[in-house]
C-alpha cells in the first residue's frame, strides 16, 4: 500500500515559516495566505527563499530531537567519525552506523526528508519565480538562490544515499530520485553519475543567473554565488573531479580571508571574515534544547553538553603540534589523573578546565580532551551555525592539486597559507611529499574542521577505515564505541532508500 501522504510533506509543507525576529527571516505563514498569493510579486517570493533559509534551522519528526542541519553535522558527520568522542554507549547503533541498512529506522529516513523537503520548496519557486510581478534582476537572483539551495541538498544526498564515487563504477551505480519540477508522481532513481550532473547544472544556471542579476546578498544566511562556488567546490571533490575542485574552491574564497587568531577562539557562533555561509541563530530564533549548540557549545547548560560533553579523539589530540593554537582548544589532561575507561576528569583535572574556560557552566562534568572551540552564544544553545567556511576550501584546494599530481611545492604551499601565514601556528612548514603529503592534507583537515560536521564524509569519500580506540591501544572511546570499521562495511557506508519513500513512489518496487 502506498504512502500518499509522504509526497505532500516534501513537496507542499512548510514553504514559509514565520519569524519573530524582524532583522532576520521575514515569512509568510502558510496559514494565512496561499501559495499563488505569495508568488505575485518578487518581494513576496524573497520571503519563500527565507523560508528555505530557516528550514535548515527548524526541528522535525517531533520528539527526535531533529534540528535541521544541526543533526546531519551532528548525528551523521560527528558522531560515526573517527576523530569525535563522546560517552554515549546507549548511541552506539548511530555511532557505529548500525541503522543504514534499517528502512524502516527514522534515522535512515531524517536526511532523505529533511533534504528533499527543501528541494520540494525550492522547486515550487524555481518554476514559480518567473510569473512574479517585480524587477528581472531580482527574478534572475531569487532563482538562483532557490537552485543553490537545491544543489546542495542533492549534494548532501548523493553522500548519505550514493556510494562513494570511488566504488560507483564511475557514477553508474544507483543515484538520487531528481525530482526537479512540481510533478508528484512515481519516478525512478537516477545513476550517481547523473545525480552529480544534476549539481552541476544547477550550480551552472544558478552562477549565470547571478551574474546577469548584478545584486549582491545583504546576510551571511542568504546564499549568492560564492556559496555556490563552495557548494560546487565540495560537490567536484566528492565526485574525484579535481580539476573542478581546485577551480570552484579558489573562486569561493576571494572575498573571504582566514579569520585572525581571536576569531578562531571566539566560540564558532558568529560570522566572520572567512565564513561564506551559515545559519542564523539568536535567542528569538532557537530551538532551544534541540539545537545545534545545545548538543555541542562547551558553555550550554543543556544536558547534553553538560553530562556528556563532546571530545576529541586522543590521537588526533596527539597528533597537533604545541606550538598550534588549535591544541588548547581541547583540555589537555597533561599529567592530571582521569578515568580512563570514560574520560571524565579528576578533580585537579576539572579545575583547570574551569580555570581555562570558567564559561562552562558549574554543574557541568568535565573530561579529558573535551572541546572548547564551539562555544553558544546564549542559553541553552543559541548560535549561527557555519555551513562553509575559507579554510575548507584551502584544504579542498590541496587536496585537488595532489590528486592532479602537481608539484608538491603547490600543495604545500596551500597548507602553509592556511595554518602558518593565518597564526594558526606560526612555526608550521609544509615539507611532506609523496603519500606522506596525503596524510598530512588529511591531518590538517580532521584538525581545522574537527566538530563540523566533516568526519565521516571525509572517511568515506576517502575510503579509509573508522579505527577507534580504547584507552590501553592508545585512544580515549569506552568499549562500545571503539570499533574498526572498514570501507566494505554496511553496504559500503551508503544508506539505502527508506521505506517510506518505496512504499510511496511505484517507480522503485
Amino acid at each position: 500500500m502506498k504512502n500518499t501522504g509522504f509526497i505532500k510533506i516534501l513537496a507542499l509543507g512548510a514553504l514559509f515559516l514565520a519569524s519573530c525576529n524582524k532583522d532576520y527571516l521575514d515569512t509568510v505563514p502558510t496559514e494565512k495566505i496561499g501559495t499563488p498569493t505569495v508568488f505575485e510579486t518578487t518581494a513576496n517570493v524573497k520571503l519563500a527563499v527565507n523560508g528555505l533559509a530557516k528550514m535548515m534551522t527548524s526541528q522535525y519528526l517531533e520528539s527526535q530531537g531533529f534540528n535541521g542541519e544541526g543533526t546531519i553535522k551532528m548525528y551523521y558527520g560527528n558522531y560515526p567519525g573517527n576523530h569525535f568522542f563522546v560517552n554515549l554507549g546507549g548511541w552506539a547503533a548511530i555511532i557505529n552506523a548500525g541503522y543504514n541498512e534499517n528502512v524502516t529506522s527514522i534515522y535512515l529516513y531524517y536526511p532523505w526528508y529533511y533534504y528533499y523537503k527543501i528541494i520540494g520548496n525550492a522547486n515550487i519557486i524555481i518554476h514559480s519565480v518567473d510569473a512574479a510581478t517585480g524587477p528581472e534582476s531580482e527574478k534572475q537572483f531569487l532563482k538562483a538562490q532557490a537552485l543553490t539551495y537545491r544543489a546542495y541538498s542533492f549534494m548532501m544526498l548523493a553522500q548519505i544515499y550514493g556510494y562513494r564515487w570511488s566504488d560507483s563504477n564511475n557514477g553508474s551505480t544507483s543515484g538520487l530520485i531528481l525530482r526537479t519540477d512540481m510533478s508528484t508522481g512515481d519516478k525512478a532513481l537516477s545513476t550517481l553519475g547523473e545525480s552529480y550532473a544534476q549539481i552541476y547544472d544547477d550550480l551552472n544556471t544558478a552562477l549565470a543567473l547571478y551574474e546577469q542579476s548584478g545584486l549582491k546578498r545583504t546576510k551571511n544566511f542568504e546564499v549568492n554565488k560564492d556559496v555556490a562556488y563552495a557548494i560546487y567546490a565540495r560537490a567536484a571533490l566528492n565526485r574525484q573531479d579535481y580539476i573542478n575542485a581546485e577551480k570552484y574552491a579558489k573562486l569561493a574564497v576571494q572575498d573571504y580571508p582566514l579569520m585572525s587568531v581571536n576569531d578562531y577562539k571566539a566560540g564558532f557562533s558568529t560570522p566572520n571574515a572567512e565564513w561564506i555561509w551559515s545559519s542564523y541563530g539568536a535567542l528569538d530564533e532557537n530551538l532551544h534544547f534541540y539545537s545545534f549548540f545545545s548538543y555541542i557549545g562547551y558553555n550550554s547548560s543543556a544536558g547534553a553538553v553538560r553530562n556528556t560533553p563532546k571530545c576529541i579523539s586522543r590521537e588526533l589530540f596527539n597528533k597537533i603540534p604545541a606550538t598550534d593554537i588549535r591544541k588548547g582548544l581541547f583540555l589537555d589532561p597533561k599529567t592530571d589523573a582521569y578515568t580512563t575507561s570514560t574520560g571524565v576528569a579528576g578533580a585537579a583535572l576539572k579545575a583547570r578546565a574551569f580555570q581555562l574556560f570558567p564559561a562552562l557552566q558549574s554543574n557541568a562534568t568535565t573530561y579529558a580532551y573535551m572541546q572548547f572551540k564551539l562555544k553558544a552564544t546564549d542559553m541553552p544553545g543559541v548560535g549561527n551555525l557555519n555551513h562553509f567556511r575559507s579554510s575548507e576550501m584551502y584544504l579542498i584546494e590541496a587536496e585537488a592539486k595532489y590528486f592532479q599530481n602537481k608539484p608538491a611545492s603547490e600543495v604545500q604551499t596551500v597548507l602553509n597559507n592556511l595554518t602558518a601565514k593565518s597564526g594558526r601556528d606560526a612555526q608550521y612548514n609544509a615539507t611532506a611529499t609523496g603519500e606522506d603529503l596525503l596524510k598530512e592534507i588529511k591531518k590538517y583537515r580532521a584538525i581545522e574542521l574537527w566538530g563540523e560536521g566533516f568526519d565521516w564524509f571525509d572517511m568515506k569519500r576517502w575510503g579509509d577505515s573508522i579505527d577507534r580506540k580504547i584507552y590501553a591501544n592508545g585512544g580515549n572511546f569506552i568499549t562500545d564505541l571503539a570499533k574498526v570499521i572498514t570501507p566494505e562495511k554496511n553496504n559500503k557506508w551508503t544508506w539505502r532508500i527508506p521505506l517510506r519513500e518505496s512504499d510511496y513512489n511505484g517507480a522503485l518496487e
